[in-house]
């Protein structure tokens, strides 16, 4: 499948520490799916998947320090 066809977006997710956590999908839960093929479990347990929030590139840096 294509991107070109299946657009996907970034994400921020809240983590129990605080910090941000990004990913990217075609929709949050494509996103934390991802996330989990490079995240250990222990890791997955401390993103919030509740606390979802859609950003795009140009916003990156705006967050940049809260990203863990």
């Amino acid at each position: 499948m294509s991107s070109f066809t299946h657009p996907h977006f970034m994400y921020l997710f809240t983590m129990k520490s605080g910090k941000l956590k990004l990913a990217y999908g075609q929709n949050p839960q494509d996103a934390l799916e991802i996330l989990g093929f490079r995240l250990t479990p222990e890791e997955m347990s401390q993103i919030i998947p509740e606390s979802c929030q859609r950003i795009s590139a140009r916003e990156i840096d705006r967050y940049a320090d809260l990203i863990g």
